[in-house]
């Protein structure tokens, strides 16, 4: 049945809108959904897609792009650092095992040696895309296993870029083209270092183009231009990396490492996530629909035989290697399962491969059958560890978390609104050391609040993506400060019944928003002043530990230097308020910080006390 690109994806997103909910309900992975649903659409059982789903399959590639963008949101340039050991280490070691291992199993079945080497250059890849959507959606990123298996991918993924630069050598023939654009304009002996290049560039466009060409987007107040803007932002990265020689995925994370210390780092996640994951399903579909079963009725033994060959290779290996590094059993099991599957790359490369006729078009099809085969049975693999594995690993329970690679994650109070109220809840929460995740809609003054050291992200939160990306998930405390009532009763409602764990504390601007407040089960109510501000601060801490004298303490100190240095600064009041705020803040902080062997004499502000 022939039909259009347009039809196919029409297709594919009806498969996947009935399958995934068909298989929810029996406990599946919804990627199993997803796969299931393009076997029973695709050309080999209803028959309800032409020749085009190659092409969307690649199209919708470019969701494994954002996932890799929004992975680098997550990881700052110095947590990223800090795991370059982990990276370079499990990453490596995987490669060179599962390559020499599976190389020498095709060697001695008599294959030829640059076939057998393509062959194992390939299934050394394991899914991006299904296995970081697999853990984050059972709530296992975080793990050890978790973490090591983002390591090995991420290595990977560099490690496409070499392997395209070997392929051409194995064929005596020139490298890609699309690997070539910018490449050819750089002198012969600065060619080997293009992830230098490519890395520098993306430092120097992240610090001085994204960053500002985002906060003169947000000024305009339109949330499609930002729309437009993280979509152009990461389609531009991926093609300019190509260019220069690096793969779009890993280009994209590189980018997203790149801004994840801006501000607008929870905004650039709220408005690609959708994106991200439209792609990713259809991705799925189109995978399975790919499945030719016409190659695998022609030789079955051999297609299932080399797959499952492949998946326990990969299997022994990575549980060696989570052995060695000292991993538990359990999380062992994790890492294994998670990425014994051959990747997407593979269908990259694989395709590569034959158009410089290393590997002849009957073997393509072969190949591409036994990764689309291994990536249908990863969810499987999942399966069985729940059902009979984990269970016995209960008193070791793989929701143990390690070290968070995610500092903002780590954070137990989001701020939303960071105006006059909330910023002297979050002056003396920081004063405290308690660092919250802040979140406010004013581009000009997340800019200068960052310049001063505030924490602070571009975002408005009555954007549900807003609120989940920064945290709220995992937070504990959500303090509710921003100036329109009616913006403060919607972000209430969608916390309360989406993140129920959170504690709530809300700003109220009179007596009717609070009777509101209080008829929609919210305690913990300050209606606008300064002295309610601090009350409110004061919870706060108790909230986070804190015992109650030294909080109202502190409290209490707060109250009595903000009012001395209001009086100092007054003098200013002609410039902007927020600047000699800062000012003020930043005294403050040093006085309430001041040697705790200092005793602090509240008489000698008796004097300027109103």
């Amino acid at each position: 049945m022939e039909t259009s690109v347009a039809m196919n994806a029409l297709i594919f997103l009806g498969a996947a809108i009935i399958m995934v909910p068909l298989v929810r309900k029996l406990g599946l992975s919804s990627v199993i959904g997803y796969i299931l649903g393009g076997i029973i659409v695709g050309p080999f059982v209803l028959k309800l897609t032409g020749r085009d789903s190659e092409d969307i399959m690649h199209a919708t590639e470019f969701g494994v792009v954002m996932l890799l963008f929004l992975v680098g949101l997550e990881l700052e340039p110095k947590k990223f650092w800090a795991i370059r050991k982990k990276i370079l280490g499990l990453g490596l070691s995987q490669m060179l095992l599962t390559i020499v291992i599976l190389f020498g199993i095709f060697y001695v079945a008599k294959w030829r040696p640059d076939q057998a080497l393509v062959a194992a250059l390939c299934f050394a890849m394991s899914s991006t895309a299904i296995v970081l959507q697999t853990l984050k959606e059972k709530d296992i990123y975080r793990t050890d296993a978790g973490q090591s298996s983002f390591s090995i991918l991420l290595f990977q993924d560099m490690a496409v870029i070499p392997i395209l630069a070997l392929l051409p050598l194995l064929a005596n023939q020139k490298g890609s083209d699309e690997a070539q654009i910018l490449l050819q304009y750089l002198p012969d002996w600065l060619q080997p270092f293009s992830i230098i290049f490519g890395v520098a560039l993306l430092i120097f466009l992240g610090k001085y183009i994204f960053v500002p060409f985002l906060r003169f987007v947000s000024r305009t107040g339109m949330n499609e231009l930002l729309t437009a803007s993280s979509l152009f932002l990461v389609i531009g990265v991926s093609e300019l990396m190509v260019a220069a020689g690096l793969s779009a995925a890993l280009g994209a994370f590189l980018a997203g490492v790149m801004l994840a210390n801006s501000e607008f780092r929870h905004e650039l996640e709220s408005q690609i996530e959708p994106f991200k994951g439209l792609l990713l399903a259809v991705f799925f579909v189109s995978v399975g629909s790919t499945i030719n079963f016409y190659v695998i009725q022609e030789d079955p033994i051999f297609i299932f035989t080399t797959a499952f060959l492949v998946l326990f290779v990969k299997f022994a290996v990575l549980f060696a290697i989570g052995k060695f590094y000292k991993m538990k059993i359990d999380q062992r099991f994790i890492l294994a399962f998670a990425l014994s599957q051959i990747g997407e790359f593979a269908f990259v490369l694989i395709s590569f491969s034959t158009n410089i006729y290393l590997i002849s078009p009957q073997l393509n099809a072969q190949l591409l059958a036994i990764t689309a085969i291994t990536m249908c049975i990863t969810p499987l693999l999942f399966l069985v560890y729940e059902k009979f594995l984990e269970p016995r690993f209960q008193n070791n329970s793989t929701s143990d978390e390690t070290d968070e690679i995610d500092p903002v994650k780590e954070q137990k109070v989001i701020i939303v609104g960071f105006g006059h109220f909330g910023s002297t809840v979050g002056r003396l929460l920081r004063a405290n050391r308690i660092e919250a995740t802040v979140l406010d809609h004013d581009p000009d003054r997340v800019s200068l609040l960052r310049e001063n050291g505030f924490k602070v992200y571009f975002g408005d939160a009555t954007k549900p993506g807003i609120l989940r990306s920064a945290g709220a998930a995992t937070a504990d405390l959500l303090v509710i400060c921003l100036d329109d009532p009616e913006k403060n009763k919607f972000v209430i409602e969608y916390a309360r019944k989406n993140f129920p764990q959170l504690k709530i504390f809300v700003r109220a601007k009179n007596r009717l928003d609070a009777y509101d407040f209080l008829n929609n089960g919210v305690e913990n109510i300050y209606r606008e002043t300064l002295g309610t501000a601090v009350d409110m601060a004061v919870d706060v801490l108790q909230a986070t530990g804190m015992r109650r004298y030294a909080a109202r303490r502190m409290g209490n100190r707060f109250l009595i230097i903000d009012k001395a240095s209001t009086r100092r600064l007054a003098k200013e009041q002609n410039k902007e308020h927020v600047t000699f705020t800062m000012k003020q803040s930043l005294e403050l902080e040093a006085q309430l910080l001041a040697d705790d062997n200092i005793s602090f004499d509240e008489n000698r502000w008796a004097d300027i006390e109103d």
